[in-house]
This record gives structure tokens, C-alpha cells and sequence, in this order.
């Protein structure tokens, strides 16, 4: 008998959901979060004024690549064929939101991947900006959709 809730066997340990018996479908995932920064640090990031570089630029690639390694971040995630990632940083007056939509065609969902995506992206923008912003707030982090259809 297995422990549904937390994937642990009756000899106590952890094993991945077994989705072998499953039919491939199309699947999204799409998910969002947003980082506040003080309006100096928006004004800095919209002139390319971070020391670092391009922060928005490096978020989004930092998350890609975030995503195309979920597995390897999150014990117990399924290794995915990834289709498709698309991951967008918008400055905003309070700071930056950043949306990521990841796509399979597999057995089980996508919404880890995107969540991975924004969650690194968001943490970039962090690490890119905490020499001149010792007030962010990463909020908000949440899974907008998530789809599948059917081959």
C-alpha cells in the first residue's frame, strides 16, 4: 500500500507517481508572479543602469533554463519533454511582473516547470538588483491554468 499524499511506500520510502499507465496528451501550464522595487530600481533596470547588466533580459533566460531542469530541483517531479517555454519579464511602476508558460506533449502536467520559471526569473531579478534595493518583495507566485487535450 502506498501513501498517496506523500509517495512513500509501506517500507518508508519516497518513490515518483508511476504515470506510465497514462496516454500522452498536449499539456500547458501557465504561471505568474511579481517582484516589488522601489521606483529608483525600476528607473534603473528601464535605463539598463544595473551593474549587473540587463536585468529583464537575464531573468527570462534564467528562467528558461530554470524550467528545462525542474526534475532536477524538485525530488519526485517527473523529467519532462519540454515543447516549449516562453518566459516574459514586464517592468511595471512598482516593479516587475513575469508571467511563464511552459508546453509537453506527455503524461503528467507542466505547472512545476512554470512555476520553477517564474520563481528563478523573480530571484534573478533579486540577485541582479540587491546591491540597490534592500526592499524587495517577491509575491504573489501562483499557477494562472493549466491545460491537456487529448492527441
Amino acid at each position: 500500500m502506498t501513501n498517496k499524499l506523500t509517495h512513500i511506500d509501506d517500507s518508508g520510502r519516497a518513490k515518483m507517481v508511476d504515470v506510465g499507465h497514462k496516454e500522452n496528451q498536449t499539456r500547458t501550464a501557465i504561471a505568474e508572479g511579481f517582484i516589488r522595487l522601489n521606483p529608483e530600481t525600476v528607473k534603473l533596470i528601464q535605463e539598463n543602469e544595473i551593474k549587473k547588466g540587463d536585468v529583464l533580459t537575464v531573468a527570462e533566460i534564467a528562467g528558461i533554463q530554470a524550467a528545462k531542469r525542474t526534475s532536477e530541483l524538485i525530488p519526485l517531479c517527473h523529467q519532462l519533454q519540454l515543447t516549449k517555454i516562453e518566459i516574459s519579464c514586464t517592468l511595471q511602476k512598482e516593479g516587475v511582473t513575469v508571467n511563464c508558460t511552459a508546453h509537453c506533449i506527455g503524461q503528467t502536467g507542466v505547472e512545476m516547470e512554470a512555476l520553477t520559471g517564474v520563481q528563478i526569473a523573480l530571484l534573478t531579478i533579486y540577485d541582479m538588483c540587491k546591491a540597490v534595493d534592500k526592499t524587495m518583495v517577491i509575491e504573489n507566485v501562483k499557477l494562472i491554468r493549466k491545460t491537456k487535450e487529448d492527441l
